[in-house]
């Protein structure tokens, strides 16, 4: 399949079973997560996006991730949902960069994950209310996080000029709510680890 360029600009919010702060965004994924496994969810609203001359801006996408140890160890076992607005080709384009099969920025999905659960449409919702990102994702994600106080009220704690796949720029969040029931996964990730960046992903 020939891959055209793409892109994705937006903010992606991820919440995980880590105790705060998640050790594997400043190791890269070589610290272990706090229990030795990850159990998380994110998602990515999309503000700006685009597949060859397919649109994708205005979508969202939620993932499952279930990752046995160190993040750099691979064997990830993921799963997609991908909003429900989304055309047959918008889907197909999500589904092929959100699998790692695009290359480019999410191209390390294709050397880590060692399962792929499959796609499927959900009604996802990304909403910001004050600081605190809601997110659902049919009734599999349902989640709400919000940044940690700071000293400065008025900004958030962030970790900066990382080289962090994600994004360079990190804010440091804790979950309201995590809630994961899918594939015979149910997560209570309330009260734990969580972040937010801004996305500017592309390839290939």
């Amino acid at each position: 399949m020939t891959i055209p360029e793409w892109g994705i600009k937006g903010e992606l919010a991820l919440n995980c079973n880590c105790e705060v702060f998640c050790p594997c965004v400043v190791s890269l994924g070589e610290h272990p997560p706090t229990y030795g496994y990850c159990q998380a969810w994110l998602a990515v609203r999309i503000d700006e996006g685009h597949w060859g001359d397919t649109p994708l801006s205005g979508l969202n996408i939620a993932m499952l991730l279930d990752i046995p140890g160190r993040m750099s160890e691979g064997n990830w076992t993921v799963a997609g949902y991908f909003d429900e607005r989304a055309t047959p080709a918008q889907f197909a384009a999500l589904e092929q960069i959100f699998a790692g099969r695009a290359k480019g920025t999410t191209g390390l999905f294709r050397m880590l994950v060692g399962t792929y659960l499959g796609s499927r449409r959900e009604a996802v919702e990304f909403r910001t209310d004050g600081n605190v990102r809601h997110v659902t994702a049919g009734r599999t994600i349902i989640g709400a996080i919000e940044p940690i106080a700071g000293g400065d009220m008025q900004s958030d704690v962030k970790v900066t000029n990382t080289q962090y796949w994600m994004g360079p720029d990190v804010t440091i969040a804790r979950s309201l709510k995590g809630k994961v029931r899918d594939f015979g996964r149910v997560w209570n990730l309330d009260g734990r680890s969580a972040e937010i960046c801004q996305i500017d992903w592309r390839g290939p």
